[in-house]
């Protein structure tokens, strides 16, 4: 019989790829960890692993066990939800972990509509850049994750996760007042090929898309300027730093007062949010209404 604890821990290792660093996300010791993949190979009859000097990585049978690990915890996950629903779930507490836009936007208007409706069910609040929380929900350390898609986010498909779209937004172009390009309705990126750039890290999924933005504009952006603070590249624009392409929803209640904001003529780059919970455990009573609320909240907030 296969221990799902040790499903649970395989997972974690194909996910962070290390063993290192899965036992950081389960909060064991890496010799803990290792000791329960080996009593998971001893179990399946198979080697699952492939150790390296870079980490490890899947051998086909592991990729077949993976495969299956997935269903067992997402089943696992509903036999919880539906022993919650037996005994009502009518009290507790759920994590959300979202980008500082996102707890703007939906998670605090989501918070209060439960406050109302549900003062039973409490919001437990984690700021997280949206390539940050979904590891986040993986790893049990939250609930859900209000996230955006980035280069190598989990797809809609990814048997780890169930979504539920929230909005989209588009991105705006963001000049220092009385720059001679912003004197019309709209801007063309390309105009800008030239100029300082002021933009998000990399790693950031915003950075991705100030990028893509670009190259599909035909030219690479110079980022002369980092910041993950919009408040901060609003700020610099304004100084005559740079230009930035920042998301709508982030330009609200900025002081604007230095700058010239500009949507952008052609494709634009886009920002698409949603939320997600373990698979099985969106029917939960206590995590179903609020993924309810959030998608209440994000009503109408799509620009794009």
């Amino acid at each position: 019989m296969i221990d799902p604890r040790r499903l649970r821990i395989l997972r974690a290792v194909a996910d962070h790829r290390t063993v290192t660093a899965a036992a950081a996300a389960l909060y064991l010791t890496p010799s803990a960890v290792s000791q329960q993949l080996n009593a998971l190979e001893q179990e399946t009859g198979h080697t699952l692993l492939i150790r390296g000097g870079k980490g490890v990585a899947l051998t086909a049978a592991g990729e077949i066990l993976l495969a299956h690990a997935h269903a067992v915890l997402a089943q696992l996950e509903r036999a919880e939800a539906d022993l919650a629903a037996y005994a009502r779930g009518s009290e507790g507490t759920v994590t959300v972990a979202a980008f500082a836009t996102g707890i703007t936007e939906v998670v605090a208007p989501a918070a209060a509509a439960l406050a109302r409706g549900r003062p039973g069910l409490a919001l437990r609040v984690r700021d997280a850049e949206g390539d940050e929380s979904l590891p986040l929900v993986l790893d049990g350390e939250a609930d859900i994750a209000v996230a955006v898609e980035y280069r190598g986010a989990p797809g809609a498909d990814d048997p780890r996760l169930a979504r539920v779209p929230l909005y989209a937004e588009t991105f705006d172009a963001v000049l220092p007042a009385g720059h001679p390009l912003a004197e019309g309705p709209q801007v063309a990126l390309a105009a800008f090929a030239d100029t300082d750039w002021i933009g998000p890290y990399p790693g950031n999924p915003c950075h991705d898309m100030v990028l893509l933005a670009c190259e599909l504009a035909g030219f690479q952006p110079r980022l002369v300027h980092l910041s993950d603070d919009f408040r901060a590249v609003v700020a610099l624009a304004g100084a005559g730093a740079g230009v930035a392409l920042v998301p709508r929803s982030a330009l609200r209640g900025m002081d604007l007062r230095d700058t010239v904001v500009r949507p952008v003529s052609g494709p634009a780059a886009t920002r698409r949010v949603f939320a997600a919970a373990r698979r099985g455990a969106e029917e939960h009573p206590l995590i179903r209404p609020v993924l309810d609320a959030l998608a209440g909240a994000a009503g109408g907030l799509s620009t794009s």
